[in-house]
């Protein structure tokens, strides 16, 4: 037997640690959604951190790890479509680090704003995240600045106390449904259930647009694709990340891919049943399990509302039934 990626107590340390930033976000089960979805549905509410998403927990638990083990370094440098963005300024400026955010030329003007308030030096560059992310580690290395890479086992460790959380309040659950961009929040939470030795199937979810992950898996190797043109930004990625691949391609039961219409539908059901925002990749694990309803029917699911940071136009088109167009 694989030993787990992390040990119960490395992530109870991580949850102590960001837990002294923010508390444990809920998990409520929203009888309205049990009713579309044919069965118990349990949502862990990421949406409610304090940069509206769950990345946050891992710029706590990195930028921790870097002051640590390399006090000298003057700033980070990273790049991001929003969330992971404004966890790193988050947590950089806070420790007195600089923080240079690479975003795609088009990103999302309001996590553009959020970013820049968090005190990123924000820059543009390229048409897609996989083009900014190129661009970022070449600048780190140029300039001598830490480069922050989508995936890291500090920022994993951080991702992971989520699932924590959630499997500590609800260790029954049959499944869980979870997005994947680069891989950080289904690598967590395969590192959960299997520090907790839970038998949760894990679930991940990606954008028909975007299915760099679901490709990876079937073919047992690694597979980009030349686009990943998704409203859902935090699932838009090309090029998959080998050290999560080799993670969720043992660690998850399955990996659906979801419309653009699910997705925009799920960001409806989610207002209408409890009234929360959801992002595109917010939304996603939701948009998984209606269309495995069958599938789910009378067991015990939960989604990961992983964030609520949607532009209002964009929140606004999809309330009247038009998905946005990228």
């Amino acid at each position: 037997m694989t030993a787990p990626y992390f040990t119960r107590d490395a992530l109870e340390q991580a949850a102590a640690l960001v837990h002294t930033q923010m508390p444990p976000t809920p998990q409520y089960a929203w009888p309205l959604l049990a009713e579309a979805a044919g069965c118990e549905v349990w949502v862990k509410h990421e949406n409610h951190t304090p940069i509206g998403a769950f990345k946050v927990r891992g710029g706590i638990t990195l930028i921790d790890w870097l002051r640590r083990t390399q006090p000298d370094v003057p700033g980070i440098v990273t790049a991001t479509r929003g969330n992971h963005g404004q966890s790193q300024a988050r947590a950089a400026r806070a420790a007195g680090l600089t923080a240079r955010v690479y975003v795609p030329h088009g990103n999302s003007v309001e996590k553009n704003a959020a970013m820049r308030a968090f005190g990123a030096d924000l820059i543009e560059f390229g048409a897609d995240f996989d083009t900014a992310r190129e661009e970022a580690m070449r600048v780190a290395e140029a300039e001598g600045l830490f480069p922050v890479p989508p995936f890291h086992r500090e920022l994993v460790r951080g991702v992971a106390t989520y699932a924590l959380e959630f499997f500590a309040a609800q260790p029954d659950l049959d499944a869980v449904y979870v997005p994947i961009g680069c891989g950080s929040g289904i690598c967590g939470t395969i590192a959960a259930r299997d520090a907790l030795g839970l038998r949760t199937q894990v679930i991940g979810v990606v954008s028909e647009n975007a299915q760099t992950a679901k490709l990876s898996v079937e073919a047992g190797r690694m597979v980009e694709t030349e686009t990943a043109r998704t409203f859902a930004d935090g699932m838009a990625v090309r090029i998959p990340v080998q050290e999560a691949f080799d993670i969720y391609s043992k660690g998850a039961e399955r990996i659906v891919a979801v419309s653009e219409e699910e997705i925009a539908e799920a960001i409806r059901l989610y207002y209408t049943a409890t009234h929360n925002l959801a992002e595109g990749a917010g939304a996603a694990a939701l948009a998984a399990l209606m269309q495995e309803r069958d599938r789910m029917r009378g067991r015990r699911a939960g989604v990961i509302l992983s964030g609520g940071n949607i532009d209002a136009g964009w929140f606004l088109g999809v309330m009247q039934g038009c998905p946005p167009k990228v």
